[in-house]
């Protein structure tokens, strides 16, 4: 008979229980929380500005990626050219050689050829030549990486201060 007693108390306190959160449903506003739509709100915003800043930085990350491919480009463009000069330079070195070599024997062979000697003239010539393009080639090879220091001098300083 307890267990009956015991059953009623617990169904008749969850009835009450029952009752008073129905009571507060009752209360409640029928429209949305004014702070909570303040605060969705300004999420909603503070999420667009975080959105404008990832593209922003997106698109200049972007930008400064072909500007360097470009600049990469260019360079392997510059050592091309000057890989073409020293192998040009290398060749006229080499026939340089050959005709000197082919004059010493005609001149220790008491032989005083003319074409020989036009020969080693035009050698050297070509060599003379290639050498000039090879440095030329070389020295722009060198202003172009040099170039965006002298413009831009005071950034690896700043750099540096930024790391001590």
């Amino acid at each position: 008979m307890s267990n009956i007693e015991e059953l009623q108390r617990r169904i008749t306190a969850a009835m009450d229980r029952v009752a008073a959160g129905l009571d507060k449903i009752g209360t409640a506003p029928s429209g949305p929380d004014p702070d909570m739509v303040q605060a969705l709100e300004e999420e909603r915003t503070a999420n667009a500005q975080l959105r404008e800043r990832v593209n922003a930085l997106r698109t200049k990350a972007n930008n400064q990626q072909q500007a360097l491919r470009a600049e990469v480009e260019d360079g392997e463009a510059r050592m091309a050219h000057l890989d073409i000069e020293m192998q040009r330079l290398r060749r006229a070195n080499e026939q340089l050689l050959a005709a000197c070599n082919a004059l010493r024997d005609a001149n220790a062979e008491g032989v005083g050829d003319p074409h020989l000697i036009n020969k080693a003239l035009l050698a050297e010539l070509e060599g003379l030549r290639a050498a000039r393009a090879s440095d030329v080639a070389e020295a722009n090879a060198i202003l172009s990486a040099l170039g965006p220091l002298l413009e831009n001098p005071k950034e690896p300083a700043t750099q540096n201060e930024e790391n001590a």
